[in-house]
C-alpha cells in the first residue's frame, strides 16, 4: 500500500497554488474544475510521479474550524522533508515567508515552521 494523495485545507485555492508553486517550488500536476472549486494537486519537481498534495478548499465548517484551531495552537498542518533546513529557511525568508519557528535542532532532526499564507503552519524537516 502506498500514499498516493494527501490533502491540505486552504482558504483560497488560487492563492495557495501560487504560494506552493511559485514560492515553495512544487509543480502543478492537476487543475480540474469541479463546480465551485477545482481539483488541484502538486508534486515535488524531484518526484513528478510521487505523492500528490491536494489543495483542498476549507469550505466545510468542520474543515475551517480544524484548520483555524491547529493554526492558533501552533501545530503544523503537514511536514515536508528538505535536504538542508537552514538553506531552505534562508531562501524562503528572502522571499518574505514568515517563520514561527526558526531552524532548530530537536534530537536527530532539524526543523523550521512557516506560515503558508493560506491558513496553515508548515514544518520543514531535515534528518541529522
Amino acid at each position: 500500500m502506498n500514499i498516493v494523495v494527501t490533502s491540505l485545507f486552504v482558504e483560497d485555492q488560487d492563492k495557495a497554488l501560487r504560494f506552493y508553486s511559485e514560492t515553495l517550488g512544487f509543480v502543478k500536476k492537476h487543475d480540474i474544475p469541479l463546480g465551485e472549486f477545482n481539483w488541484i494537486t502538486l508534486v515535488s519537481p524531484n518526484q513528478p510521479n510521487g505523492t500528490e498534495l491536494v489543495l483542498e478548499p476549507n469550505a466545510h465548517p468542520a474543515a475551517k474550524e480544524f484548520q483555524q484551531k491547529i493554526f492558533e495552537d501552533g501545530i503544523p498542518a503537514t511536514m515536508f522533508g528538505v535536504d538542508d533546513v537552514q538553506k531552505e529557511y534562508e531562501r524562503l525568508f528572502k522571499q518574505g515567508v514568515r517563520f514561527t519557528v526558526e531552524p532548530t535542532e530537536m534530537g536527530n532532526v532539524k526543523i523550521a515552521v512557516f506560515d503558508d499564507t493560506c491558513g496553515n503552519l508548515i514544518q520543514i524537516a531535515q534528518p541529522l
